[in-house]
């Protein structure tokens, strides 16, 4: 009896040692875990701490999360998880000595490269200048209209000889060969880049003379037959520009392929700027200056050549006649924004002195305007 209650009590000693072998073993094997868990989650900490907090220096940031883990590592592994929760915590606060040493840091050397600038943004609508006059009259919107489109801005003096070795740079359509803006220097290294529209367009002889010069002349007009040609020194495309791309799935606007908004044709050209944009619309003047203004399109044209028409109001241009002109003042406005001037003004004697179908203080039905831009630095 004395034997078997020996045995049983052996039996018993085994089983518990075992038993307690194991839970040591298994509890060795969760702080284990616990703890390879937390140091791989103590190391990843500053980046996702990082978000919200402008970085400073890589380097710096290097040496003060090595230095903080440093002070804050324990000697052994007997620091708890509360501590380290604590030390977490605590990296999300910059000390004032700290914030001392970022300022002066070094600005030669950043650590990361620095953000690109974001283009403008394209606008939905022009500004609409104030009303003339309280009475929201045609004649007061008229009055103030015709007094802008007809006082130049500023004088182009060219250089002795240089106006009239450019021929064609007289009557309607006149450039600015003042020296004090680029285009005569980019004439003389032949750089000068020339895009006229027009429908149908007989008079060319600006184009020709900028030709000769060096300049590269690209002429679009919708009617040619052939899609590019180039001919007597100058490029034609069967193209024209338009205040919108035309879609191809609607079958109205298919007839419309072969016109683009400048920002487009710009891009399919590879062309960044235009020295010289030359344009007669017949009437679509408006939206187009308009897609130019809110795309910011401006900023890449040099000098802007352009015909108006003021027998009605322009293809989609809306509202009584006082709210027409008060929209055409607002959008050539919009140009002295965009540091456009007015250097040349034209009227011809033959056009009929029609004014949104009227006869308006004596005004033509078309005149041809030049700005310069002043900012221009191609």
């Amino acid at each position: 009896m004395n034997c078997r209650q020996l045995w049983m009590d052996m039996c018993r000693e085994r089983l518990t040692q075992g038993l307690l072998l194991r839970l040591g073993i298994l509890l060795t094997a969760v702080c284990v875990s616990i703890h390879v868990y937390l140091e791989a989650g103590w190391r990843g900490t500053p980046a996702p701490l990082a978000v919200g907090h402008p970085i400073r220096s890589c380097h710096n940031c290097g040496q003060q999360s090595r230095s903080k883990r440093v002070s804050a590592e324990p000697g052994a592994q007997g620091r708890s998880i509360k501590r380290r929760i604590s030390y977490v915590r605590m990296l999300k606060k910059d000390s004032p000595a700290e914030k001392r040493d970022g300022d002066k840091e070094d600005p030669s050397l950043p650590c990361c490269p620095p953000l690109l600038s974001q283009k403008k943004a394209p606008r939905w609508h022009i500004h609409l200048e104030p009303w003339a006059s309280e009475n929201h009259s045609l004649e007061d919107e008229a009055r103030r209209f015709l007094n802008y489109i007809t006082t130049p801005q500023v004088s182009c003096v060219p250089l002795p000889g240089e106006e009239t070795a450019l021929e064609g740079n007289k009557g309607a359509w006149t450039v600015c060969l003042d020296p004090k803006y680029s285009l005569t220097h980019r004439v003389q290294s032949k750089h000068c880049r020339v895009y006229s529209f027009g429908l149908g367009v007989d008079d060319r002889s600006l184009e020709h003379s900028l030709a000769r010069k060096g300049c590269e002349v690209h002429c679009f007009d919708p009617s040619l037959k052939q899609p590019h040609l180039q001919h007597a020194e100058m490029w034609l495309h069967r193209l024209s520009v338009d205040w919108r791309d035309p879609n191809p799935a609607i079958a109205a606007q298919r007839q419309y392929a072969s016109t683009k908004k400048l920002a487009t044709i710009l891009n399919d050209f590879g062309h960044r700027q235009v020295d010289i944009l030359k344009a007669d619309m017949e009437s679509a003047e408006w939206k187009i200056l308009e897609n130019l203004v809110l795309e910011g399109v401006l900023d890449s044209v040099g000098q802007l050549l352009l015909e108006l028409h003021l027998h009605w109001a322009g293809f989609e241009v809306g509202g009584d006649d006082p709210s027409v002109v008060r929209y055409w003042f607002s959008l050539l406005k919009e140009l002295e924004h965009a540091d456009f001037r007015l250097f040349h003004v034209y009227s011809d004697p033959a056009k009929p002195h029609l004014f949104l179908h009227k006869n308006v203080l004596n005004a033509s039905s078309a005149y041809t305007l030049s700005w310069v831009n002043t900012q221009w630095k191609p």
